[in-house]
């Protein structure tokens, strides 16, 4: 029997960029959920979606990245789950106080994307 595909997801309110990232990330043998915004993103989570790692755009309109971690704080059954931050903004301390375990700077090569989803997904 075969072990199910890792699940990634993939919140971007960039339809571009996430048709890009979901590609790359189908491509290399990952399942890929979508959001467009925080609310989605909670929505999937709190329905029973367990994803391996969450590929995060801070910049988004309805909830940003930001406060999607903050409310993810809140659902402690997710704390383990790996958070990559992806984004055009700068890093800064904020973002691992709210359990932030990646950050990659936009504009980025898709093979940066992929070894770091492969380096902080959960096995």
């Amino acid at each position: 029997m075969t072990e199910p595909l890792p699940l990634v997801l993939l919140v971007d309110d960039d339809a571009d960029m996430r048709d890009a990232l979901m590609m790359a990330l189908d491509d290399s043998g990952y399942q890929v959920q979508e959001a467009t915004n925080g609310v989605e993103a909670l929505e999937f989570l709190r329905g029973g979606g367990r994803p391996s790692l969450i590929v995060l755009d801070l910049m988004m309109p309805v909830m940003d990245g930001y406060t999607f971690c903050e409310e993810r704080l809140r659902l402690p059954e997710l704390h383990h789950v790996p958070v990559l931050v992806t984004s055009a903004g700068v890093q800064d301390a904020r973002l691992e106080q709210l359990g932030v375990s990646a950050f990659l700077a936009k504009p980025f090569a898709l093979k940066a994307l992929l070894d770091a989803v492969e380096r902080h997904r959960l096995r």
